[in-house]
């Protein structure tokens, strides 16, 4: 059965504030159990307390997040310069699961850039399976921009066959497509979903200030951009129904996330996520 658990994106404030089993502490008490590590240090510390939490508390670690190359301000672990440590630290915290959270931008640059992405990624998932341990690729919007017809996440699985999808429904729905059919399309090759909910705002009263002032183009500017993330249950995608797809492709963990909170905290988005899945039917997934 799969676990509906939390990406630690979310919590990387509260862990350079607390430290990592704090943090999993309060998401424990919340009534989540597994956790997605992503944009968190792995020094020391931090792993050293990842496996506290896993002792002492019972979080389970679902994957640990790698990129191809070291991020530009921001932490994280290559699997260029740290293919030997990543394994390392999967091991210690009993994950299988690791993955890959958007392509390099410059990869983004053209199809060829794409296709090469994808084949030294292919590379890296066959040595990780040699050790037991899948690679998978999450997508957000960009992987459904078409070249002659084909999506680039299309692409990016045909150069890459070793390695498997990590679905965020939020990003296929920003993408144009239907979550529901897009997990029946990747079914059996998706381990992971990115819970993560879809909404339309209403328009900042400053947009209208500038309609006022005759600012055309900046009034423009803020129409198109009022589609937010939200809550899990408190947009407007059909969660039920994706749950249900994403446990018929196979994925074993469920992971809610929230790129942006506007003004509420992790600790309350988190509530609120759980409180709506568990209205959904779906308490025995926590």
């Amino acid at each position: 059965m799969a676990k509906i658990g939390v990406q630690a994106m979310m919590l990387k404030d509260s862990f350079a504030e607390i430290g990592a089993f704090e943090t999993l502490r309060k998401v424990s008490e919340l009534g989540y159990n597994s956790v997605e590590v992503s944009q968190i240090p792995m020094d020391a510390k931090n792993v050293g307390e990842l496996e506290q939490a896993q002792a002492e508390l019972g979080v389970d670690v679902a994957s640990l997040s790698v990129m191809m190359e070291k991020p530009v301000g921001r932490p994280g672990e290559s699997l260029k310069d740290d293919f030997e440590k990543i394994i390392d630290d999967a091991k210690r915290l009993d994950t299988k699961l690791l993955r890959i959270g958007m392509m390099p931008f410059a990869a983004m640059r053209n199809l060829d850039a794409v296709v090469e992405f994808a084949k030294e990624t292919n590379g890296y998932a066959e040595r990780l399976q040699e050790e037991g341990i899948k690679l998978y690729y999450h997508n957000h919007h960009i992987e459904f921009a078409k070249f002659d017809g084909k999506y680039l996440l299309d692409i990016i699985n045909e150069n890459s066959p070793a390695m498997g999808l990590e679905i965020d429904v939020h990003w296929v729905a920003r993408g144009g497509l239907d979550p529901v059919r897009t997990l029946d399309k990747y079914a059996g090759n998706t381990a992971m979903v990115h819970l993560k909910d879809y909404r339309i705002g209403m328009m900042p009263e400053e947009a209208f200030g500038l309609l006022d002032s005759g600012d055309m183009a900046g009034f423009m500017s803020a129409f198109r951009d009022i589609v937010q993330f939200a809550e899990v249950g408190e947009g407007n995608l059909d969660f039920p129904s994706i749950i249900e797809h994403s446990l018929a492709a196979g994925a074993q963990y469920l992971l809610v996330e929230q790129d942006e909170l506007y003004g509420r905290t992790v600790w309350e988005a988190l509530e609120t996520s759980r409180r709506n899945l568990i209205a959904m039917g779906f308490a025995n997934l926590f």
